[in-house]
């Protein structure tokens, strides 16, 4: 493993995202440092992601359950149903884009307001759109997925040394019979495998949010372990920590 000396920042600890009742902290690479695209790819592959410019990883106290997660890409090949969800989106034209617009901003708003409502983040905050899914400091590609001549899809992708980093999806709402968000994980594939590269990297898995539960359907999945890349084992990594007392949870 790739060994990088840097300056770690440790957040203030929040309610988590991903599992009810519990608390997430994250520690972060320090503003400033000079991260190259070579640094942003051993980041990813010792198990962080970014937020935007900020490079992190989970540093909770009582929780392990985000494991980081990648596919190899040559082993990679596609089940029944993903086949299937190959053949409902062969009509969809992927344009490559390297800035956001406000057709893509509309897009996010509808995303927003209907699959995350109370996911913290302002569906009217232009701004923060920008700041969360562009990076002053990395190969970022928009992949615009489009019916005709209507957007349906926006994955954010980022071009590593050896592979794609999935950053986030968000798609039509109302298109929900199309599997878009599996769609986008099968189109970065097989871009992946067309161009050489080693490894699809789809940030966290958790055991127990259901939001995260599709990333196991993609096999041969690997697991970072804190140390090194082996296979994945949902089993293995499906033990919760005991919720918090109530006395903290009080506090939020």
């Amino acid at each position: 493993m790739t060994r990088i000396p840097l300056r770690l920042l440790l957040g203030t600890e929040q309610p988590c995202g991903y599992l009810p009742k519990r608390l997430s902290r994250s520690a972060f690479v320090a503003p400033h440092t000079q991260v190259t695209g070579e640094v942003y790819g051993a980041l990813i592959a010792n198990g962080f992601r970014r937020s935007g410019d900020y490079a992190y990883r989970p540093a909770c106290s009582t929780c392990k359950a985000c494991v980081p997660v990648r596919v190899p890409v040559a082993a990679f090949t596609p089940n029944r149903a993903q086949r299937r969800c190959l053949k409902r989106n062969a009509d969809l034209v992927i344009e490559r884009r390297s800035a956001l617009n406000d057709e893509h901003f509309e897009l996010y708003r509808r995303y927003l307001l209907a699959r995350h409502p109370f996911g913290g983040m302002d569906a009217d905050d232009a701004k923060a759109f920008h700041e969360f899914l562009g990076s002053t400091w990395g190969v970022t590609e928009f992949w615009c997925f489009y019916e005709a001549s209507v957007l349906r899809m926006v994955a954010v992708v980022d071009r590593l040394p050896e592979g794609l980093s999935a950053v986030y999806t968000f798609f039509d709402p109302d298109q929900t019979a199309r599997s878009l968000g599996t769609y986008a994980v099968l189109s970065q594939l097989a871009a992946a495998k067309a161009e050489g590269l080693g490894y699809l990297y789809l940030g966290y898995w958790v055991a127990g949010s259901t939001t995260m539960d599709y990333k196991r359907h993609f096999e041969p999945l690997e697991q970072f372990d804190g140390s090194d890349w082996r296979a994945f084992s949902a089993a293995e990594t499906a033990a919760l920590p005991p919720e918090p007392p109530a006395t903290i949870m009080r506090t939020l």
